[in-house]
């Protein structure tokens, strides 16, 4: 269900916390639905509790999940994920854009490497 990038930079709990949302967006969790235990699921994705802690706690601060005492942590019923996911790649590609410019990669090359993305996409 859920595999993560050991070798990634990007910190597991943050890796995590992205999947549940991507899970969300996509319809295979839905709102209200239960997330397993903190102690099960860092056995299944074998990584330390105090990882999956983390990321559920972001998430709950985020207001994208909730918990009841006693019985678990719950996907929220009153959140636009689509929203939050495009938010999240709208930065990365303001990140990428500005590196770009950074290493002195001309607008026009970036807004045709952007357009070839979008044209391949149509043609599958």
């Amino acid at each position: 269900m859920i595999k993560l990038d050991l070798q990634s930079r990007t910190p597991i709990y943050e890796q995590l916390k992205h999947k549940i949302c991507e899970l969300a967006a996509i319809g295979q969790l839905r709102p209200n639905d239960q997330l397993p235990s903190v102690r099960n699921f860092a056995r299944d994705l074998g990584i330390n509790p105090n990882t999956v802690q983390k990321a559920y706690q972001e998430l709950e601060r985020e207001g994208i999940i909730y918990s009841v005492t006693g019985k678990g942590s719950f996907l929220s019923s009153e959140l636009d994920l689509d929203a939050q996911l495009h938010q999240k790649y709208l930065q990365r590609i303001a990140q990428a854009t500005a590196l770009a410019k950074q290493c002195g990669i001309r607008e026009q090359v970036v807004v045709d490497t952007v357009r070839k993305v979008y044209e391949e996409e149509s043609q599958l």
